[in-house]
C-alpha cells in the first residue's frame, strides 16, 4: 500500500518538473512557453496545496489533537508561495522574464525547504498518526 509520504512526494516531483519547464522557457525568453508552463505548474501546485489544506492537514490535526505545530507552519509557507505565484504571473503578463527569473529563484528555495520539511517530517508523522492513510490518499486522489 502506498504511503502518504510516497503519494505526496510524487506530487512534489511532478510539480518540480513543471516548475523547471517554466524556468527553462523563461530563461530562453520564450514568453508564450513560459506563460503556458507556469500556468500548468501553478494549477498543479494549487491542487496540491488544496489537498493538503482541505484533506491531509485537517485529518492530521484531528488525529493528533493539535492545530498548531507543523500544519500551521506549512499553511504559512503556502501563503508565501501563493504571494510569489501572483508576482511571477504578473511578471510574465508584463513580459518581464528577468523579474520572473528572480522570483523563481526565491520560490525554488522556499519550495525546496518546504518540501523537505513535509517529506522528512510531516508526511511520515501523518503516516504514523492516521489509522487509514489509504483512505486519505483515496480522498486526495479524487480531488482536483
Amino acid at each position: 500500500m502506498q504511503t502518504i509520504t510516497q503519494y505526496m512526494s510524487a506530487e512534489h516531483q511532478h510539480c518540480d518538473s513543471l516548475f523547471a519547464d517554466a524556468e527553462t522557457a523563461a530563461a530562453s525568453d520564450d514568453l508564450a512557453a513560459a506563460q503556458a508552463s507556469f500556468a500548468a505548474f501553478h494549477l498543479e501546485m494549487e491542487q496540491h496545496l488544496s489537498k493538503e489544506e482541505t484533506i491531509l492537514f485537517p485529518a492530521f490535526e484531528q488525529a493528533t489533537g493539535s492545530r498548531g505545530g507543523p500544519t500551521s507552519v506549512m499553511r504559512m509557507e503556502h501563503g508565501q508561495m501563493r504571494e510569489l505565484f501572483a508576482e511571477m504571473k504578473a511578471a510574465l503578463d508584463a513580459g518581464d522574464t528577468a523579474t520572473y527569473a528572480g522570483l523563481s529563484e526565491t520560490l525554488l528555495i522556499l519550495m525546496q525547504q518546504h518540501n523537505m520539511k513535509e517529506e522528512q517530517m510531516l508526511y511520515p508523522m501523518a503516516d504514523r498518526a492516521l489509522r487509514e492513510p489509504g483512505g486519505i490518499i483515496g480522498q486526495m486522489s479524487e480531488k482536483k
